[in-house]
C-alpha cells in the first residue's frame, strides 16, 4: 500500500506542467542572429540547418542558389495534404504573402528573407516563421471555428492524418465544435499514466467552469466516431476536446488554436517525463532501503583466532 501511495503522490506532484512552445525556437534564434549580425555590419554567413519538429515535421533553412544574401526558410508536413482541402494554402498565402515563394522541392512552403533589403518589422516576419507549423495546422480549426460561429452544421467531418497510425477529427455543430485526437501508446504504463492525466483535465474543469469538456476513452473510439473506419487495439486512446463559443470566438480562437495543435506532443511529452522522474525516484528509494539494510546487518563481536603453532582461541 505504501507503495502505491508513493506511486500516486509521483503522479500528481507533476500536475503543474509546463507548456510546449508551439513556434520553433531554433529557426526563430537562427534568422534572428544572422539578420543581427548584417544589421550590425557583418557579412552575411552561409546557412545550412535542417530542424526536426514534433508530428515528423521538418525545417530547412538555406542559402539559394548559394546567394549568402538570401535565406529560405521551408517546411515539410507529412499530412499537408488533409489541410490543403481544409483551406491551409489559402492561410499561408494570407499569412506570408509579401515574402512567400515557390516551395523547396521536397517542401510544402517556402519563405525567403533578403538580407540586402531587412524590413523594419524584421521581428515579426521571424516570429511568422517560426509559427510555419502552427500556421498550416490553423487552417483545419479556423475553418470549422468558422462553422460554429455562423450556426452551420452538417459538414463533413475534417480527418487529417498528422502522423503515421494516429488521427485528428474535427466537427462543428451550432454550439460547440468537437476535437478528437487518436494516439498510440507504445507501453502499458503510458496508458495508466495518461489516463491520470486525463482526470486531472476533468478535475480542472471543476475548479474552471470556462475550460473545454474532456473526455478519454481507451480501446474503442468515441460514440461520434461509431461507424467510422476509427482504430481500435489495447494501446489505442482517444482523447475528446468539446469547444464552446467562448474558445472559438474571434477573440480567442489563436489562444486556442496554440494549445489545441500540440496536445498530443504534450500529452506523450509529459508521459515520458513523468516516467523518468518515477524512475528516479525509485532508484533513490531503492539507495535508502539498501543504506538501511547495510545498517542493519548484525556485527560478529567473538572472532575465532589460530597461533603460529595451529592453536585456537576466541578474541575478547
Amino acid at each position: 500500500f505504501a507503495v502505491c501511495s508513493w506511486f500516486i503522490d509521483c503522479l500528481y506532484i507533476i500536475v503543474n506542467m509546463i507548456l510546449l512552445e508551439f513556434k520553433n525556437r531554433i529557426v526563430q534564434q537562427t534568422l534572428t542572429e544572422k539578420i543581427r549580425n548584417v544589421l550590425e555590419g557583418g557579412k552575411p554567413d552561409n546557412v545550412d540547418v535542417t530542424v526536426a519538429d514534433f508530428d515528423g515535421v521538418l525545417f530547412h533553412m538555406s542559402n539559394p542558389d548559394g546567394k549568402k544574401d538570401k535565406i529560405m526558410v521551408s517546411v515539410s508536413l507529412k499530412f499537408y495534404k488533409d489541410l490543403q482541402e481544409h483551406g491551409a494554402d489559402e492561410l499561408v498565402q494570407r499569412e506570408y504573402g509579401g515574402f512567400m515563394v515557390d516551395p523547396e522541392p521536397g517542401y510544402n512552403v517556402s519563405v525567403l528573407f533578403d538580407l540586402e533589403s531587412i524590413p523594419d518589422d524584421w521581428e515579426k516576419r521571424v516570429e511568422k516563421a517560426a509559427l510555419l507549423k502552427r500556421n498550416c495546422f490553423a487552417s483545419v480549426f479556423e475553418k470549422y471555428f468558422g462553422y460554429q460561429e455562423q450556426g452551420i452544421e452538417g459538414k463533413q467531418r475534417a480527418v487529417v492524418h498528422y502522423r503515421d497510425d494516429e488521427t485528428m477529427y474535427v466537427e462543428a455543430k451550432k454550439d460547440r465544435v468537437t476535437v478528437i485526437f487518436s494516439t498510440m501508446f507504445k507501453d502499458d504504463d503510458d496508458i495508466v499514466i495518461g489516463k491520470v492525466f486525463m482526470q486531472e483535465f476533468k478535475e480542472g474543469r471543476r475548479k474552471y467552469q470556462q475550460a473545454p469538456q474532456v473526455l478519454f476513452s481507451h480501446k474503442e473510439p468515441p460514440q461520434e466516431l461509431q461507424g467510422t473506419d476509427a482504430m481500435t487495439g489495447d494501446n489505442i486512446g482517444y482523447i475528446t476536446f468539446v469547444m464552446f463559443p467562448r474558445h472559438t470566438s474571434a477573440a480567442a480562437r489563436d489562444n486556442t488554436i496554440n494549445l489545441i495543435h500540440t496536445l498530443r506532443d504534450y500529452l506523450h511529452y509529459h508521459i515520458k517525463c513523468s516516467k523518468a522522474y518515477i524512475h528516479q525516484r525509485m532508484r533513490a528509494k531503492t539507495s535508502d532501503f539498501l543504506k538501511v539494510l547495510n545498517r542493519a546487518r548484525p556485527e560478529v563481536k567473538d572472532k575465532e583466532k589460530k597461533t603460529v603453532s595451529g592453536k585456537t582461541f576466541n578474541r575478547q
